[in-house]
């Protein structure tokens, strides 16, 4: 069987351990705070996290980059020419045109290298539900699976990868130019907060209205229950914008709903692309199980 590299980018969220233990690479997005600009990171070498999520509690500009066609073609590249396939999964195409981008790519370079096999995946999903595809295709590859095999797997299964997020504030989804939904949902009212999934078409989506923060994360956990199928993949990951104890928080809130000792809870920080677009305060949950996605009205 040809080996192949695992190729995804900064919308994965995968924490540097996750990535050296699965050999999952990924591609940098950039990011601008008041003009000046940054590799959005997963191990924040460069800003802190504490640096950039007070960066918006003081109101600074916030910008993202996706990722060029240079940067695909660069990488990719770098594979084919030590032998290996490319199995490429980026952030859904519901938010970012970054897989497009990929497809370009790979058909400029399908033609310079015809014996060698590209694959682009639009997962029609960000944060860790992308992190847990792509570590989900690399168990899969040290099974012995091949690249068809696990993409096919991919298309069949990526709708079972579910999102459950609360934010603590409005403010910042406006500010990213993602509050119009959000806006026509409330209707304005700041004090109900914002259940947000992943719709079937790879957007993020407001869909139910629950007052106060405390009763949003506890929701959080009762969605999360009803969704994950514990037999098929008894792992949920629970990602945080600068708020670790509001994390460990739904943990507690996940291990009561879900009550089930196979589950196993990994915490975690949400990356500098998808937190920064939510904002400090935000918890997203992810887990493997039932296919409950409908398109947004």
């Amino acid at each position: 069987m040809k080996k192949f590299a695992i190729v995804s980018d900064s919308c994965c969220d995968l924490a540097k351990s996750l990535r050296e233990q699965y050999d999952i690479d990924y591609i940098l997005m950039h990011f601008t705070i008041d003009g000046e600009e940054y590799p959005a990171d997963l191990d924040w070498e460069k800003l802190s996290i504490k640096e950039f999520y007070d960066s918006f509690r003081q109101n600074k500009k916030y910008k993202t980059a996706q990722v060029s066609e240079a940067q695909y073609e660069e990488r990719f590249r770098y594979y084919l020419d030590q032998g290996y396939d490319v199995l490429s999964i980026s952030c859904s195409s519901g938010l970012s045109s970054s897989v497009k981008t990929s497809y370009i790519a790979r058909d400029r370079l399908q033609k310079e290298y015809p014996d060698s096999k590209i694959i682009c995946i639009d997962p029609l999903i960000s944060g860790y539900g992308l992190g847990m595809i792509c570590i989900i295709a690399s168990r899969m590859r040290a099974e012995g699976k091949t690249i068809d095999e696990i993409a096919d797997w991919i298309e069949t299964n990526k709708k079972r990868f579910n999102q459950e997020g609360a934010v603590e504030s409005l403010t910042y989804l406006k500010r990213a130019g993602r509050v119009s939904a959000v806006s026509a949902f409330f209707g304005g009212i700041l004090s109900v907060k914002p259940i947000i999934v992943a719709d079937e078409l790879g957007r993020n989506v407001a869909i139910e209205k629950v007052k106060g923060r405390k009763a949003s994360l506890i929701r959080l956990a009762e969605r999360i229950a009803d969704e994950i199928e514990v037999d098929e993949c008894n792992e949920v990951y629970v990602a945080h914008a600068d708020c670790p104890e509001a994390a460990e928080e739904v943990k507690g809130y996940l291990k009561e709903k879900i009550n089930d000792e196979r589950a196993q809870y990994f915490v975690s920080d949400l990356g500098p692309i998808v937190g920064g677009s939510s904002g400090p305060g935000t918890i997203i949950v992810y887990c493997f199980g039932k296919d409950t996605r409908k398109a947004a009205e």
